[in-house]
């Protein structure tokens, strides 16, 4: 990888993909935040990574003393590395503490308009979103952030901040890729490429009701895995706890659970989510939906009233703990907009401030009431 030392080698990280979006991160560092980080007095080094999982690595083997605080500008995904690369070192507990900024620079950007969002401003895209998170970074504030816990089939864990997705938008993400040239205009061309050719999914989605807070004495899951241990789920191949619900839908034209407010910068999926409410929001719209009902949620979604359509094929419900296991021989399934094997998933919330001994932190500026 290439480092870029400004000012001196300490303070701030930041880790720049150079790919994300429409291949403008680097512009972005160059006209925008480095002079920002320059002007609030922040000491930072620049570190632009060559391949995939590159910045997953660096933080996994990287001395976390000499830094304040690490910084993304990408999209979700190199977020996503950064996250799961903490949580394997050996001193997670101590290394997942370290404060993480988002500032956007890929096509989604869901997590950086959250953060914009829980600020209580008024909706902004593109660079004003950009300026934006930069001027919350620099107050140098910090708030908790959920971290949830997906279990895959193969045994594999992964640590998520965002969303788990199946179906619907999970393809326009995946499969959209080869748009990634018009940065985000491509959800909406693969939207439209979508619904000319809507798919059903069969399979079983269980979840545990928020209100259900300690979860079955039936769940079990302990395996040789120690980090956050997942008291709410039992093992894939047994049956789900008692207190959990089982949908009765079997056909889905998609299951999305968010952990955070949106699903993109113009997709307020999740209105009333929080950084570290502890909820999964769980929406999934079964089988019988038009495709004309279904791009007037979409469109809805862009303010955040899709909830407020009265479609009934659209459900919404608060989880702490779900599980997925399709039924249908192909399909995609997503984490934090990152494809995932496909196959049986269970996901658990770990609580920023109440159910785990650590802090998952963000730079940003305190929303207190």
């Amino acid at each position: 990888y290439f480092i870029f030392p400004v000012r001196r080698p300490c303070g701030m990280m930041v880790l720049v993909n150079p790919q994300s979006g429409r291949g403008q991160a680097i512009a972005l560092y160059n006209g925008h935040v480095q002079r920002m980080l320059t002007e609030a007095d922040i000491p930072h080094t620049l570190f632009i990574t060559e391949r995939q999982n590159h910045a997953r690595d660096l933080v996994r083997s990287a001395d976390l003393t000499q830094w304040d605080a690490l910084v993304i500008l990408s999209g979700d995904g190199l977020l996503f590395e950064v996250v799961n690369g903490l949580m394997e070192r050996q001193d997670w507990e101590k290394a997942i503490q370290t404060p993480l900024g988002i500032l956007p620079g890929g096509s989604g950007n869901a997590l950086a308009a959250s953060v914009h969002h829980y600020a209580r401003a008024s909706p902004v895209w593109g660079e004003d979103l950009l300026t934006s998170c930069g001027f919350l970074l620099c107050k140098g504030l910090v708030s908790k952030l959920d971290l949830i816990s997906i279990r895959l089939s193969s045994g594999a864990r992964l640590f998520s901040f965002l969303s788990l997705a199946w179906g619907f938008v999970a393809d326009v993400d995946i499969e959209s890729e080869q748009f990634r040239q018009i940065g985000a205009l491509r959800f909406i061309l693969g939207t439209l490429l979508r619904l000319a050719s809507l798919r059903i999914y069969q399979g079983k989605l269980a979840f545990l009701p928020a209100e259900n807070e300690r979860g079955s004495d039936s769940a079990s899951f302990s395996p040789a895995d120690s980090r956050l241990p997942d008291h709410l789920l039992a093992p894939l191949e047994q049956p789900v706890p008692q207190d959990w619900t089982l949908v009765e839908e079997r056909e889905f034209v998609l299951v999305l659970a968010m952990f955070q407010s949106h699903l993109g910068e113009d997709l307020l999926a999740a209105p009333d989510a929080r950084a570290d409410d502890g909820l999964i929001h769980l929406f999934y719209v079964t089988a019988g939906i038009s495709r004309a009902t279904l791009l007037r949620l979409f469109r809805a979604m862009q303010t955040g009233t899709h909830l407020d359509c009265g479609c009934a094929h659209l459900v919404y419900r608060r989880a702490r703990a779900l599980r997925l296991e399709p039924l249908s021989a192909a399909g995609i399934i997503t984490v934090d907009g990152e494809r995932v094997e496909y196959g049986p998933v269970q996901a658990q919330v770990h609580r920023g401030n109440v159910s785990v001994k650590f802090q998952l932190k963000i730079l940003h500026r305190s929303f207190i009431i």
